[in-house]
């Protein structure tokens, strides 16, 4: 459901979470790239998308790079998700068939389905799966 880009943009903005939860300065590309997995040359135009939507800052300078531009506890799942590739919820027939006033259940339950996964990711903050009681560190391979 969710494309590689979003996840890549969930992958990263998890990762400069963990910078500002350990004090550290700004994330290069090379070592948000490096931690993430996400590959080195597609890496801007994911962090493009999340700074244009507020969730990430970019500094310049020797002690440069990127940071959250807000609090892990106020950035959702839905935040990056919508920064990156929206859900596409279904408002009218996608068939354009005329007789189609309103959806039908096919479609109906496809937007339903999309509306039930917009409200579980904005109930879930980074912060949130930071801080799970989940062993399983994000991001990070444990022994």
């Amino acid at each position: 459901m969710l494309t590689q880009t979003t996840e890549y943009a969930l992958r990263a903005v998890t990762f400069l979470a963990t910078q500002v939860a350990c004090d550290k300065t700004p994330s290069s590309a090379d070592k948000i790239a490096a931690a993430t997995q996400i590959p080195r040359r597609y890496l801007p135009r994911v962090m493009q998308n999340l700074t244009a939507e507020g969730l990430v800052e970019s500094r310049c300078g020797v002690q440069g790079g990127y940071v959250l531009a807000r609090s892990a506890e106020s950035i959702t799942i839905l935040d990056v998700v919508n920064a990156v590739e929206p859900i596409k919820r279904i408002c009218h027939c996608p068939l354009n068939l005329q007789s189609h006033t309103s959806l039908c259940p096919l479609h109906a339950e496809l937007d339903h389905a999309y509306e039930v996964t917009e409200q579980a990711f904005a109930n879930v903050t980074i912060a949130g799966l930071l801080n799970s009681t989940n062993p399983i560190i994000p991001l990070i391979d444990s022994p």
